[in-house]
């Protein structure tokens, strides 16, 4: 039921044929009492599902925007169980998937057994996971699939075709193509040569295909959407979330669909 709901979110938009926009928070960065709201506001500015990081003191994908803001999480005393609990509060009053974006450490602390059905008694509809190879994934995929939460799977530019194929096969929910070679953050515009590497994406799944890291404009939004089915945004929104600055961030969404 739980990847269920997030499958279809993401094939309603395809089928109206408009891009499919997934805005990225930190949970605890401003504190989770105010997540619901937060959750509430995205849906309302046309976001398909929300990625919702969970603060870690070593975040190897994370560029400055995101690492500050896991900090400030952290530092309001944010943990893995504190943002399942919270997110279990709310449940029946969302309707919006939400995703956890986790590294495997916080997995093994909690437990990836434990893990997989606190995510399914909080309404978690998938997770992904930057720091899990494909060759180990198998620790946590069984636990996963036991409570129909998918794994959403990364795609890096600077894997060969014969993984690239692996990993599109495997991937649940969507495909999330990185698109720049590094860490997460805005960046003014991507390589060249990215949209022959969504284009190639396209033809190894019929799961939608995204593009994150480094978005941070409708117009580079909307040009990477034409050779894929839309979009992660992150730094720029939690950015301006930390500065108040919501209306830029409704600006954002509707404008990239």
């Amino acid at each position: 039921m739980n990847n269920k709901f997030l499958d279809n979110a993401l094939k309603n938009k395809r089928s109206a044929d408009q891009n499919i926009i997934v805005p990225y928070i930190m949970a605890g960065d401003g504190g989770l009492d105010i997540l619901e709201e937060r959750l509430s506001f995205l849906e309302e500015c046309g976001a398909v599902a929300v990625e919702l990081g969970i603060p870690f003191s070593d975040p190897t994908a994370d560029g400055p925007t995101i690492q500050d803001a896991g900090q400030r999480a952290l530092e309001n005393g944010t943990t893995l169980n504190g943002v399942l609990e919270a997110l279990e509060t709310f449940k029946d009053k969302r309707s919006i998937p939400v995703i956890l974006m986790t590294y495997l450490n916080p997995i093994f602390t909690f437990g990836p057994e434990k893990f997989a059905a606190a995510c399914a008694n909080a309404g978690v509809n998938g997770v992904i996971i930057p720091d899990l190879p494909l060759e180990e994934e198998a620790l946590i995929t069984d636990a996963l699939e036991q409570y129909s939460i998918s794994n959403i799977r990364l795609a890096a530019m600077t894997s060969p075709d014969e993984r690239l194929i692996e990993i599109a096969r495997r991937t649940e929910g969507f495909l999330y193509a990185v698109s720049v070679k590094g860490t997460t953050g805005a960046r003014t515009s991507h390589g060249s040569n990215v949209q022959t590497y969504l284009q190639n994406l396209k033809q190894m799944t019929d799961t939608p295909v995204l593009a994150g890291f480094g978005v941070s404009t409708p117009e580079q939004a909307r040009d990477l959407s034409t050779n894929c089915d839309g979009v992660v945004v992150g730094s720029r929104i939690v950015d301006w979330f930390h500065k108040g600055q919501t209306e830029d961030i409704k600006h954002l969404i509707q404008n990239s669909i």
